[in-house]
């Protein structure tokens, strides 16, 4: 039999998934007269788009699905337009590190004082006019990471010292002592009894920070919100109702200190 000639056929194509978008990583979007960056973070995770502000931070941030387009990111900050514009006015002002610079440290004003001849990093001292001042050493284009650093062995070396005095009192052991600088939480205890707490704690006034810690250690004893835990609190510190109460309305003001400006 002579052989069967078939028609040459073309490629059959790959019935695949459409090709991923490729976002940018930052959308201008203009808002209340100026132009804000909003930064775009890729979940494989998320499953609906969402949109924040993080505390000290530059600006927007919105956490997109994958295979999202940028037509469909556009429209949801479209739709927003309204909610950013009015916490991005709501927002603190950032005050970055910098000579000249007024920043609370343990509840009180002090100005930064970039002075190139002092040797030994960083120190308190008073002024000539009684102010308050932090004297940071070195070249200027390190004053930034020495102030904070500096606030940061400061808050160390306080909260330690209140987790010492707190857990004595209670009679309870910490397994660790972790400083961060977290923007969701000021502290946080961990089921294996790790406390964490923000450095930027050591801003506030004392009162605070030794709320803050006393909030923690009391953690210690009770995992939860009860009344049996809040009894701890005020037994270990009797103003933690004015330290709380502090951190609500002062809280986010210090989360700007350091940060800098908006795009």
């Amino acid at each position: 039999m002579a052989p069967i000639l078939r028609p040459h056929s073309e490629p059959r194509r790959r019935t695949g998934r459409p090709p991923v978008p490729v976002l940018p990583a930052v959308l201008p979007v203009a808002l209340a007269g100026r132009v804000v960056e909003v930064r775009l973070r890729v979940n494989a995770r998320a499953r609906r788009m969402t949109l924040r502000l993080p505390i000290g931070t530059a600006g927007p941030v919105i956490t997109v699905p994958p295979r999202v387009s940028e037509a469909v990111v556009r429209g949801f900050l479209e739709s927003h337009r309204e909610w950013l514009e009015t916490r991005l006015a709501r927002r603190p002002a950032a005050t970055p590190f910098a000579d000249g610079a007024e920043i609370p440290f343990r509840g009180t004003p002090h100005r930064i004082v970039h002075d190139g001849r002092l040797r030994g990093g960083v120190r308190t001292a008073a002024g000539q006019d009684g102010a308050s001042l932090i004297v940071v050493s070195g070249e200027p284009s390190v004053l930034a990471r020495r102030v904070s650093l500096f606030l940061r062995r400061e808050a160390e070396a306080a909260l330690k010292e209140a987790v010492h005095r707190h857990t004595a009192a209670l009679g309870v052991t910490a397994a660790a002592v972790r400083i961060r600088d977290t923007t969701s939480r000021w502290g946080s205890c961990s089921c294996d009894r790790v406390l964490s707490f923000s450095w930027r704690v050591v801003m506030a006034p004392p009162f605070v920070l030794n709320y803050l810690v006393a909030h923690e250690v009391a953690h210690l004893r009770e995992m939860n919100h009860s009344p049996a835990f809040w009894r701890i609190v005020a037994r270990l510190d009797p103003q933690a109702r004015q330290g709380r109460a502090w951190l609500k309305q002062h809280g986010p003001h210090l989360h700007a200190i350091g940060a800098q400006p908006d795009a």
